[in-house]
């Protein structure tokens, strides 16, 4: 899952790959996740090595969760999977402001 870059070092560093796969848009894994920053049944908000990631459907549940390696499993019914790069845009600041009330 890891890719190490370096060039005659002997310290390498490591990247983490970032990888989503849905199957049949009722579960999704995700790796590459840094931490959760929260979820319920209808939203989940991840923290990820290529940035913020939104999950929104039905029904949703956490499958599973490896801290250690940094994957998500996600079940339920998926409508929306989308990167909150744009901090600026009011919906950004609309989710993120619900985390900190």
């Amino acid at each position: 899952m890891s890719q190490y870059y370096g060039s005659n070092h002997s310290h390498k560093e490591t990247v983490q790959e970032h990888n989503v796969v849905m199957k049949d848009r009722k579960l999704l894994d995700i790796s590459g996740v840094k931490q959760v920053e929260s979820f319920d049944n209808e939203e989940f908000l991840l923290e990820t090595v290529m940035g913020p990631l939104a999950v929104r459907g039905e029904h949703l549940q956490m499958k599973n969760l490896d801290v250690d390696k940094g994957v998500v499993s996600i079940k339920g019914k998926i409508y929306e999977v989308s990167y909150l790069d744009d901090f600026s845009s009011e919906k950004a600041k609309g989710i993120f402001s619900k985390l900190f009330k």
